[in-house]
């Protein structure tokens, strides 16, 4: 079987490629992917050649929302069986030397890699491939009774989780999420797990508003600000990474309340209305990645608890990746787009 990979190569050059067997170090296992989800960093490797200040700079390999199933287990004797499923935690934390982070937050070290990333050079090659060699710390086994489909959200869906830990005990809270994309809808069910007492989602489009009411959960067109403005949630989530979803947050917070800035913004100043932030005596909050909270993931989408009905909207074979990463850039059509490597579950 060829080991076919999703590799970018510029801005609106992606390819399908047989990148060989993979040749894995000693504390590296092989793992049979079986399926990768398409994240907004990987779409803007494909259009822009860039997300943010990482810049293409070289051949990389996209992906690193995935599951999958280890078939060579690392020679050092670390990490999971053969045979044993699992998603991929894909952060490797580094220090720059020079500057301060707290250790028990290792997505804030100021030098970490990340799969499919290309801050640095040479690039951390990702996971979107039919085999592909990690580090046998990364793998975290899987469940019974957690499928390879549900695993492959274990990623985005951590993300979520970080996001709304960082906004503290929501138990009995007002809970709005700006951007009702994959991360929103994976943000709201993480808030409706933790208690909050109401959630509610804004978007431009009416698809992802559906798929939230679905499992529901209340929806706003984001055009509507006078009442996005009436909302005065306890806590607000902005999940777009958009100028326009950053004054939304503002405005549709409480007075006294919490806003977490969990989309990530474009480089340099942005706007906000920070008037209105002071004078409401709003708390301004970032999220980045997430760090421990993986395996508390896990469980919760291997017990249900975390309701993620209708978040995976296609799933295309890695023979039609392209197509895929065309519906992922659809927020009209496509709510989480999977790559399915071809691996028999």
């Amino acid at each position: 079987m060829n080991n076919l990979a999703v590799v970018a190569h510029a801005a609106e050059d992606l390819r399908i490629e047989d990148i060989g067997a993979p040749a894995p170090r000693p504390d590296e296992a092989v793992v049979d992917i079986a399926y990768g989800g398409i994240c907004g960093s990987d779409l803007h490797y494909w259009r822009h050649g860039a997300a943010g200040a990482s810049v293409l700079r070289e051949p990389m390999i996209l992906g690193h929302e995935v599951s999958g199933v280890v078939c060579v287990a690392a020679a050092d004797g670390t990490g999971p069986a053969v045979g044993t499923p699992v998603a991929v935690h894909p952060l490797t934390a580094h220090g720059d030397g020079r500057t301060p982070w707290p250790a028990a937050h290792p997505n804030l070290a100021p030098a970490s890699t990340y799969l499919g990333s290309a801050m640095h050079l040479p690039h951390t090659q990702g996971a979107f491939a039919r085999r592909v060699a990690l580090p046998a710390r990364m793998l975290h086994a899987l469940p019974a009774g957690l499928d390879l489909q549900t695993a492959a959200l274990a990623e985005p869906a951590a993300v979520a989780w970080h996001g709304v830990q960082r906004a503290g005990d929501v138990r009995g809270l007002r809970v709005v999420v700006i951007g009702a994309g994959p991360i929103g809808q994976l943000v709201a069910a993480v808030a409706q797990r933790a208690g909050a007492s109401s959630v509610t989602v804004t978007d431009l489009q009416q698809q992802p508003r559906d798929i939230a009411e679905a499992r529901g959960i209340r929806s706003i067109d984001a055009r509507a600000e006078s009442e996005i403005s009436e909302l005065h949630a306890d806590v607000v989530i902005e999940s777009s990474g958009t100028v326009p979803g950053l004054s939304a947050a503002v405005s549709a917070a409480a007075r006294g309340g919490t806003v977490v800035m969990l989309g990530l913004q474009r480089g340099g100043e942005v706007p906000a209305p920070m008037a209105t932030a002071i004078t409401r005596e709003l708390t301004l909050r970032g999220s980045f990645r997430f760090g421990a909270e993986f395996d508390e993931v896990i469980a919760a989408l291997a017990d249900g608890s975390l309701d993620v009905r209708g978040i995976i909207s296609h799933v295309l074979p890695v023979d039609d990746a392209l197509d895929a990463f065309a519906r992922a850039a659809d927020p009209a059509s496509s709510c989480k787009v999977l790559i399915d490597f071809g691996r028999e579950e």
